[in-house]
Parts: C-alpha cells; sequence; structure tokens
C-alpha cells in the first residue's frame, strides 16, 4: 500500500512560507534591542515601577520621560507611542494612523522629533523623552502653544499635540523664512480639518519673535 500522503513531509505554500520568515525577522530585530541586562532579571528584580505586562517577555527599560525617571517591565514589541499611552498613561500623544503617515504620534527624542508609533520603546532605553506634558503648563504655555491658541491652529483638537511638537522641534531645525519652507518642513503632519494657514501664521509668530 503507497504512503499516506498526510504523513509525510509537506511542502509550505508561498503565504506560509512568508508569514514564517516575516515572525522570525520581526523577532531577530526586536531581540537585538532587548538590553542585556534583561536575562540576568527576575520578579524580585529592582525595578522601582512595574508598568507592563506581567508576562515572562517583560524586559526592563528606563525612559526618562519629560524629566522625570521611569523604570518599567514591558512587552519588547510595545512602541513607544503604546509605551506613553499605556504603561506611562500620557495620552496627549495620540494614536492616529499608527503607520507613521498622519504625525499625531509626534513626540521628541533626545531633542529632534521622532514618530513614536514608528519605533520600539526599547530602542529609546535610556534616553531623553518630551512630550506635550512636558512642553508647557496650563499656568505656562509654551510660546508654540499659545500662538496655536492666538491664531486658532487647531479645529478638532486629535493632530494639534503632534502639530506643536513638530512646530517646536521646527525651530532648530534648518527651515527657509517662507511660509512655503514652513509647509514643507510641516509635511509629516497631517490635519484632517485643514488648518494650515493657521498653523503656519503660529509657527511664523514664534519664529518672528525667536
Amino acid at each position: 500500500m503507497p504512503d499516506d500522503p498526510k504523513s509525510g513531509p509537506q511542502n509550505p505554500t508561498r503565504r506560509e512560507f512568508l508569514a514564517t520568515g516575516g515572525t522570525t525577522a520581526a523577532a531577530t530585530f526586536i531581540a537585538a534591542y532587548v538590553p542585556a541586562h534583561a536575562s540576568e532579571t527576575s520578579g524580585d528584580s529592582a525595578i522601582s515601577a512595574v508598568d507592563g505586562p506581567n508576562i515572562e517577555s517583560a524586559v526592563p527599560i528606563s525612559l526618562r520621560i519629560n524629566g522625570k525617571d521611569h523604570q518599567l517591565r514591558i512587552d519588547p514589541r510595545t512602541t513607544l507611542l503604546d509605551c506613553l499611552r499605556e504603561n506611562v498613561a500620557l495620552t496627549g500623544t495620540k494614536k492616529g494612523c499608527d503607520h507613521g503617515q498622519c504625525g499625531a504620534c509626534t513626540v521628541h527624542v533626545n531633542g529632534r522629533r521622532v514618530k513614536s508609533c514608528l519605533s520600539f520603546a526599547l530602542m529609546h532605553d535610556g534616553e531623553e523623552i518630551t512630550t506635550i506634558e512636558g512642553l508647557g503648563t496650563p499656568d505656562a504655555l509654551h510660546p508654540m502653544q499659545a500662538a496655536f491658541v492666538v491664531h486658532d491652529g487647531y479645529q478638532c483638537g486629535y493632530c494639534t499635540s503632534g502639530q506643536i511638537m513638530s512646530a517646536v522641534a521646527l525651530l532648530k531645525e534648518p527651515c527657509g523664512p517662507s511660509d512655503a519652507d514652513v509647509k514643507e518642513s510641516m509635511s509629516g503632519n497631517i490635519c484632517r480639518c485643514g488648518a494650515y494657514a493657521n498653523i503656519v501664521t503660529a509657527i511664523q509668530q514664534v519664529r518672528k519673535n525667536a
């Protein structure tokens, strides 16, 4: 009797091969950013705050956010955006497209603007992060925040924190003097309400007074 074809090895389909390969590549990429001390820690480690999921794969991470140190345990697959919102409860940074296209999740990492949905939190272990909450307060607005209020640089407000974070970073970046230059530098931030003219006016006011 011939062998049962179901009992022998099966050739994977193209879809199965790609799925397996993609998973392996993602795991390898994440592993490259896991701190070396992660495998040495245990549930009784000296981590001062356990804000991540209670799973075996959780790893320790240290982030300095808005001038405060946060010692966390997180799933290594956690994006910086989700870490800020879910682990540190800083919800001013918004999740828009979650694909790096809208800019609503923009924060500063070591003074440079970064779309936080596109990078793993582990990639920023030990780095300085600033969110919209660390830029100013209701009683002491950052000049850019105040300019957005004066010039109505927002409508629904969902994209506003990302717009402001990008605009503040722009102040330290090479950018020509014209409105067109500002629009080009802010092109990574989308406002679905269409408040672009007022946003540019607000930015130009701060640049003029800087």
